[in-house]
This record gives structure tokens, C-alpha cells and sequence, in this order.
């Protein structure tokens, strides 16, 4: 493997070379408005960086924006990475003690915040002591009552069109984001240029794409799955890239059309809704060829493919770490397997989670990764050293992901160590009692989490929570009985509770510590106590072969 010279992989350095390439390219737009050329974006970032500049900002110097999918967006995040200087996203769910914590964490002076989130900030903004000039895009309306200089971005953004002479290295930190925070506050990821390129650069060299495809993103732009791997990584491609401002399940094939897109990403519950959506004869009237999806059901996982003509292609990643296990696009998928290692990039292994011992193939541990090229990981995580040193015991970046490895190299998710349930000295994956639940035809959605017992001290019960179909009907007592036969005896859950929606990240991952706090409620159903399980029934535990 040769490893490219990261010090020339940055984002200012790529803008640049598409620019020259492919001035007058198509590179990026919003659904229904007209695309923005490689050359245009490049001018408007720089008259912004040059801007920035006059405010103060410079290398090294954090910028928190707080910003829906926008053209706009993109424009700012290439503008401060121009100066040197550090983006930090901002959730657009975050109010309060959230809000607080990023701005605080982050330490940063200057925010860029669009206009509709301003009242949210002024809500709590002398809690944020570092925080002192707030752009507001597009302008500001009204009187503010305020501490903070407030300016409009469609004024900021019309700067000078001179030359910027800041130097970045692919070491330099181009971005925070901040994962969710389920046992504490939300940890801020350091996130290096050289880690920016080498996401979505992986990721084109396992899709193979090229220049000649088209990228389509609905994920919010503050995680990395849209901004980093799908926005930079047409960047990278010199490919263009159509954003929508939201996923809506109804509207996305319509959108994959409208965006001639030959390649996607899905998450979580995404591609179950989709393909959950009524079906049509123009199912397949795209150019779509390829689409992520974490996970791939095996309920129907293939049906997806044969609806909807697409390949889809299941992958493991995390902020972190980026994406170091991808399922092979030219080998038959594996049911359950998130895929085998990139092995030019990447170390993998699942140890015991207590003792970081390394466990043979077929053992439910924990995956633990490291990278082979220079700043391809995070640098750790901002003003929390103790977490960067957890995180990085005995030199491996540990995931808190529980999983297998067989013989032929594939991996196989488990669950997340914090959501594995332990009930009677059984360990139970929330994800494959799911998985049972899902295959009911009333079932739209599923999260099974282990809930305080409230009659053994000490012990955990499986609960679950449950969404059904629109004109769907179930009973707690139908579903439990659905669950009997398939699942072993101590995994059925005992909780069943019917939710008109589940609560969820932007990113529609299921937030499961606010389930896990609902516990046991008036609405919640309860079977009869289960009789002990049979010995023979228990499923693997770290260090055990399946």
C-alpha cells in the first residue's frame, strides 16, 4: 500500500485542485435549486474565509455552526477550514444544557446560526462564556435584546476575493463533532484533515466510484456520514452532490430520481421505511446502482434489492474511527455481516471487554481498531483526556461495539455492550430480539432495551417498544405470543409497549436511555413472570463460541 501525502490532504487543498480542474462543474445544490459549480464555491469560500478573517478567526480557532442542510452550510464549513480554523457542528435538535455543552466544550467565539435557532441560543447565551460574535443566516430580523454582536451572513459572506496564504496539514483538526451522549455529556470528536480525506476516500475505493457518479445525501450535515463522507467525498470525486433537507421515506425514491443520483447512503430505520412504503410501478425508474445501508435486514435486505434495483452495501463506522469493515461488493452478502476488514487501512480484532485479550473466531466480544496510516483516527476527544486515554487503552481505540468474527474473516454486530441485556446471567442482543419483532406484518418499528426489574432487585427486563403500521392492529398479548416460539424463552420480552413514535437522533438512531427511562408505565403491558431458562438455551458470552 502507498499512502498518499496527507499533508496536502485538506480541504482547502481539494477545493482548490476541483476548482482548477473543473471550474465550471456541477458540485453541490439543494433538491429543486440549481447546483453550485466546483469554481463558484471556491470564490464564495474565500470572499467568506477573508471575512472571517476581519472577525477575528484564525487557524486553530473554533467555529461552532448550527446550521439546517444548505448550500449555505457547505459554504461555511470550506470557509473555516480555508483559515485554518476548526468547524464545530452543532445538533439543530440541540436547546438548553445541549446547546450549552458544545458551545462551552468547544470554547468557541464565533457561531453561524440560522436565523430560526437564534431564539434557542439567546435562551442560554450567558451561560456561554466564550462565545461572543453570532452570524445569523440569512439575517437578522427584528430587535435582540443581547450580549452578543449579532451580524447577518448575507452581509458577512461578500468579503474580500484575495488570495488566502494559511497553511493546513492533513494533522491539523478540521472539524469537532459531538457524538450522542448516552452515559454523559456528549464527547467531542478531534477530528484531523488526513481523517476527513481518508473517510470518504475508502469509501469510493470500496463502491468504486468515479467522477461519473452522482452522490445524493438526506442525512443531516453535522454528522459525518453526509458532510464528510458524502459531501467530501464528491468533493474528492469531482462528482456531484444533491442534499435534501430532510429523509422523508415517502418522497425518497422520488428524490433519488429527481437527483439522477447513482449511489446513497442509509441508516438505521431508514431503509426499513422505505421499504415499507406502498409499492409502485416506477420503483425502479432511477439511475441509483449502489446505496449504503447500516444495517441490512435479512428479512428483507434482498427484496429491497430486487424492488428497487439497487445493490445495497453493508459497512461498519463510527466518528471515531471511520469506516474500517465494508462487505465486498463483488462476493454474495453474508446475512448479519457488517463485512471483513479494510485491511490497507485498518487493524481489527474483538477482545474480552474487561481484559482486552484478543478472542479466536466465532467469540462475542468487543471490536477494537486501529489505523495504519498517520492521523486517519480521531486525535481524541476535545478537553476530555481521561475519556481519550479510556478510549485508547493498551493502544487500541475500543468501539463498545459487541461482536463476532468467523473463520472467513466476516463480522458479525452484536449489539452495543451498553444495550446488551442481562437478565438471569443470560446476555441478550437487543438487536436480534428486533429483528424477531420486526418480522411481524403490523410492525412498523421496534427498540428492545433492558429495563430495571420491578419485582427482583438487581435484575433486568426486556422491554419492548413498539410501533405498528398505520391501520394496523396488535395487542401486546398477540405480540408476545408472536415472540414465544421464535426467540429463547428468557429473551421474549415481558414489557411490551405500544409508542405512536419512537424517540430519535436526526440521524434516526432510536434514542434508547430516554426508553430505558420510561421503565415501567401505566401503559405499559406485562406478562406473567417466565420460569427460569433452560441451561442449554443461553446465547454466547464474551469469550464463549456461538
Amino acid at each position: 500500500m502507498m499512502i498518499p501525502d496527507i499533508s496536502a490532504q485538506t480541504t482547502p487543498a481539494v477545493l482548490a485542485m476541483q476548482a482548477d480542474r473543473r471550474a465550471d462543474r456541477p458540485f453541490v445544490r439543494m433538491m429543486g435549486e440549481p447546483f453550485i459549480s466546483f469554481g463558484e464555491m471556491e470564490l464564495r469560500t474565500r470572499r467568506l474565509a477573508n471575512a472571517l478573517a476581519e472577525l477575528g478567526v484564525g487557524h486553530g480557532d473554533r467555529v461552532l455552526v448550527m446550521m439546517r442542510n444548505s448550500t449555505a452550510f457547505v459554504e461555511t464549513w470550506l470557509a473555516v477550514n480555508r483559515l485554518g480554523a476548526v468547524l464545530v457542528t452543532v445538533n439543530t435538535a440541540y436547546s438548553g444544557v445541549f446547546l450549552v455543552h458544545v458551545a462551552n466544550n468547544s470554547a468557541a467565539r464565533v457561531m453561524i446560526i440560522d436565523a430560526s435557532f437564534l431564539p434557542r441560543l439567546q435562551e442560554v447565551e450567558e451561560k456561554c462564556g466564550h462565545l461572543h460574535t453570532v452570524i445569523v443566516a440569512p439575517q437578522v430580523s427584528g430587535r435582540h435584546d443581547s450580549r452578543l454582536t449579532l451580524l447577518a451572513f448575507d452581509d458577512v459572506r461578500h468579503g474580500r476575493e484575495t488570495s488566502i496564504d494559511v497553511k493546513v496539514t492533513g494533522s491539523d483538526i478540521g472539524a469537532i463533532i459531538y457524538t450522542s451522549g448516552t452515559t454523559g455529556p456528549s464527547k467531542g470528536v478531534l477530528i484531523p484533515h488526513a481523517q476527513i480525506y481518508f473517510n470518504p476516500l475508502i469509501y469510493i475505493e470500496q463502491l468504486g466510484l468515479t467522477a461519473d457518479d452522482r452522490v445524493y445525501t438526506c442525512l443531516p450535515l453535522f454528522h459525518t456520514n453526509a458532510l464528510i463522507v458524502q459531501v467530501f467525498g464528491a468533493l474528492l470525486l469531482g462528482a456531484p452532490v444533491s442534499m435534501a433537507e430532510t429523509f422523508s421515506a415517502s418522497g425518497w425514491v422520488d428524490d433519488i430520481r429527481a437527483s439522477d443520483a447513482t449511489v446513497t447512503n442509509l441508516l438505521g430505520v431508514m431503509t426499513e421505511f422505505i421499504f415499507k412504503q406502498p409499492e409502485t410501478t416506477r420503483d425502479r425508474e432511477h439511475n441509483l446502482q449502489i446505496a449504503t445501508a447500516v444495517p441490512i435486514s435479512p428479512i428483507f435486505g434482498e427484496a429491497f434489492e430486487q424492488r428497487f434495483g439497487v445493490q445495497l452495501i453493508e459497512l461498519y463506522g463510527s466518528t471515531e474511527a471511520n469506516c474500517p469493515l465494508y462487505m465486498p461488493r463483488d462476493i454474495p452478502r453474508r446475512d448479519g455481516s457488517c463485512g471483513k476488514i479494510v485491511g490497507d487501512w485498518f487493524e481489527c480484532r474483538i477482545a474480552d471487554p474487561e481484559t482486552d485479550v484478543e478472542l479466536p473466531a466465532d467469540c462475542v466480544g468487543e471490536l477494537q481498531i486501529r489505523p495504519r496510516a498517520p492521523h486517519a483516527f480521531m486525535a481524541g476527544y476535545n478537553a476530555m483526556p481521561e475519556e481519550t486515554v479510556k478510549a485508547w487503552r493498551n493502544l487500541w481505540f475500543h468501539t463498545g461495539d459487541a461482536m463476532k468474527r468467523d473463520a472467513d474473516g466476516f463480522y458479525y454486530f452484536i449489539d452495543r455492550l451498553k444495550d446488551c441485556i442481562r437478565r438471569r446471567s443470560e446476555n441478550i442482543s437487543s438487536y436480534e430480539i428486533e429483528q424477531v419483532i420486526l418480522t411481524h406484518p403490523a410492525v412498523l418499528e421496534a427498540a428492545v432495551v433492558g429495563i430495571a426489574s420491578p419485582t427482583e432487585a438487581g435484575e433486568q427486563e426486556v422491554k419492548a417498544c413498539v410501533v405498528l403500521r398505520p391501520d394496523s392492529v396488535l395487542s401486546p398479548q398477540a405480540l408476545f405470543a408472536f415472540c414465544e416460539p421464535l426467540v429463547p424463552r428468557f429473551a421474549v420480552p415481558r414489557f411490551i409497549e405500544i409508542y405512536g413514535e419512537l424517540p430519535k437522533t436526526p440521524t434516526q438512531k432510536v434514542r434508547k436511555q430516554e426508553l430505558r427511562a420510561h421503565g415501567v408505565r401505566q401503559q405499559t403491558w406485562q406478562a406473567p413472570a417466565p420460569q427460569r431458562s433452560r441451561p442449554d438455551s443461553r446465547p454466547p458470552q464474551a469469550g464463549e463460541r456461538r
